[in-house]
């Protein structure tokens, strides 16, 4: 796998994680006014996109700390149970 297996809309999504804080607003109102999607839609399509070899062929740091945080989050959410 490469990067140019991933999607027009998978590299968007990689370079709006990787500078979001430079837009506006909340984060949830970025990515419904530049993706049109709900924040569970995105975070869905995140975790597929980072997910994907080819992701982490074209941004290697970002994908690796987008994973070790959704790692932490799964399990801040088991301990919590």
């Amino acid at each position: 796998m490469h990067a140019d297996d991933l999607t027009d809309l998978d590299r968007e999504i990689l370079a709006f994680e990787q500078d979001w804080v430079s837009h506006a607003g909340a984060k949830e109102t970025a990515v419904r006014a530049q993706f049109g999607l709900t924040p569970a839609g995105y975070h869905q399509l995140l975790n597929r996109i980072i997910d994907n070899p080819a992701a982490e062929a074209h941004a290697p740091r970002l994908v690796r700390r987008l994973r070790r945080r959704r790692d932490a989050r799964r399990t801040q959410r088991r301990s919590a149970s």
